[in-house]
């Protein structure tokens, strides 16, 4: 991520409406399809930024911290978006849409490993595990590549 892009996506990611720091997280989550999550010592210093500057109000609810934009928010959330202020994740190429299938199948291949786990018999989880470290080792093989 280039610097201001946490910026930019929290802004964006508040056009929806009124969020605590671990809902903007997850909307920039999903808004990236899974490409990227900020964490919480880069959301919520950001957040705090945006309020100092009054583009960001908050309110306290229940322990809960709601962040929501200002009238002035919502205009340099616009302004960004209108000076074609794309979002760190769409700024790529094809590669962007390969990582994205990567994570996907990682994804997919977790839940079958849960599954086994749960009712896979002893020598289907002892098979499963050799499976997952051969991978892991290929996986770092191909990045101790020329």
């Amino acid at each position: 991520m280039r610097r201001g892009d946490i910026r930019r996506a929290v802004l964006g990611a508040l056009v929806d409406g009124p969020a605590n720091g671990y809902e903007v997280m997850r909307r920039l989550e999903e808004r990236s399809g899974g490409l990227w999550r900020p964490s919480p010592g880069s959301v919520y210093p950001t957040l705090q930024m945006l309020e100092d500057e009054g583009l960001v109000g908050s309110t306290q609810e229940g322990g809960s911290r709601s962040f929501e934009l200002t009238d002035e928010g919502r205009a340099a959330a616009q302004a960004g978006a209108e000076r074609g202020g794309r979002a760190p994740w769409d700024r790529g190429d094809e590669s962007d849409d390969r990582v994205r299938t990567l994570r996907e199948e990682m994804g997919q291949t977790f839940m079958a490993a849960k599954q086994v786990a749960h009712a896979g018999t002893t020598a289907q989880l002892d098979r499963s595990i050799e499976i997952v470290q051969r991978a892991r080792k290929e996986l770092y093989q191909i990045l101790a590549e020329d």
